[in-house]
């Protein structure tokens, strides 16, 4: 991961990402460097539009999660019995009153 920190803070400080930059932020930052990971990580990134990949992803996780927690809340509400549901309108507080009683 500290690798890919290190091409998005080149990013963001509007630097090069290039291997002697990844290779210089990860030296600071007190990592021992791979030089075929830096490598790597800097082929990966050849074409690739930075600004437009960090939109992207951002915005997936939200729409995801949301999408998800839907039908979750449905089915946790369709699986309680309706028989359960009676048991408890028809007792109301009694059950708290019991804690006291």
């Amino acid at each position: 991961m500290e690798y890919i920190y290190a091409a998005l803070l080149l990013h963001k400080a509007g630097k090069k990402v290039d291997e002697n930059g990844v290779k210089a932020v990860l030296t600071s930052a007190g990592v021992a460097v791979n030089e075929s990971r830096v490598k790597a990580l800097i082929a990966a990134l050849e074409g690739v539009n930075i600004e437009e990949a960090i939109s992207k992803a951002a915005a997936a996780p939200v729409a995801v999660a949301a999408a998800a927690a839907a039908p979750v809340a449905v089915a946790a509400a369709a699986e309680e019995p309706a028989e359960h549901k009676k048991e408890d309108e028809e007792s109301g507080m009694a059950g708290l009153g019991a804690l006291f009683g």
